[in-house]
């Protein structure tokens, strides 16, 4: 069986305000895990390469002990704190943008920024080193809970956005927050999307659903202990088991309250 570690980031800085620290990575600590994984032998693959190589030939063109290094968001740390890293090891990667929340959005601003994000021409330059962008929704909302039209905008305006500001086809996505329902992944997929990344903190397998293909999350307490056990596939680490059976009692609360929003008709 296929298996590989899918990394999720967010923020890559020495100084994350209160919003982003949870997720916020120092950056001298995303250069000992890069580098872990360049030493180590892991073959880098953005999202859209690995899903490519997985239904060729059943997985068989796949490179030993691949990789997926991902960021959510489009944080501007990206350009000045990530890019220099993985530009120097030659690393690609995948950058799922938030089109509501880029920099010089103007009139298509919409949500709320957690912290600097990147601008336009820094996604252009950045798609232009090889680095895969991805959508991550308009305005970053909690999908599943939205009404049909809504959920539709969402997903349809940011991959207009992100095609034309880009100038590239975006065809892989990620959910916000992680949360996606079996509604969710029907839009996406009329949306145009072929792939989406969720969350669920284990190594991704070509059994799992290409619309729901699970990461691991890093952040600012994942010591290089357990970025070592969690890439090298020998034992996910026990706070991935405990997010994990978390996220699975949270997606039945959110069925069942989006399913109360319908019967009183606020959806």
């Amino acid at each position: 069986m296929i298996r590989v570690p899918i990394l999720m980031y967010h923020s890559i800085t020495d100084r994350p305000n209160q919003d982003t620290r949870p997720h916020a990575v120092r950056t001298s600590d995303f250069a000992e895990q890069i580098d872990y994984l360049s030493t180590n032998g892991f073959t880098p693959l953005t999202v859209a390469d690995l899903v490519a190589s997985v239904h060729k030939n059943n997985g068989r063109s796949l490179p030993d002990k691949p990789v997926v290094v991902t960021f959510d968001d489009g944080y501007a740390d990206f350009h000045t704190h990530a890019l220099p890293l993985l530009e120097q090891y030659t690393f690609p990667a995948t950058v799922f943008l938030t089109s509501g929340w880029v920099s010089d959005a103007g009139k298509d601003a919409a949500g709320k920024p957690l912290d600097d994000m990147l601008s336009w021409g820094q996604a252009r330059e950045i798609a232009q080193t090889g680095i895969e962008i991805g959508g991550h929704s308009h305005s970053h909302p909690q999908l599943d809970q939205l009404p049909d039209a809504e959920l539709r905008q969402e997903l349809r305006k940011n991959k207009g956005l992100l095609e034309e500001r880009i100038g590239a086809p975006v065809a892989t996505m990620a959910y916000p927050y992680g949360y996606s329902s079996a509604r969710v992944r029907r839009e996406v997929r009329k949306a145009g999307y072929w792939a989406a990344c969720a969350v669920n903190n284990t190594l991704a397998a070509d059994r799992h659903d290409l619309l729901a293909i699970p990461r691991l999350t890093i952040g600012r307490h994942t010591t290089m202990s357990m970025f070592r056990r969690a890439v090298e596939g020998s034992a996910i680490p026990l706070i991935y088991l405990r997010e994990r059976a978390l996220t699975k009692g949270y997606a039945v609360v959110r069925r069942t309250r989006y399913g109360l929003r319908r019967v009183r008709g606020n959806v």
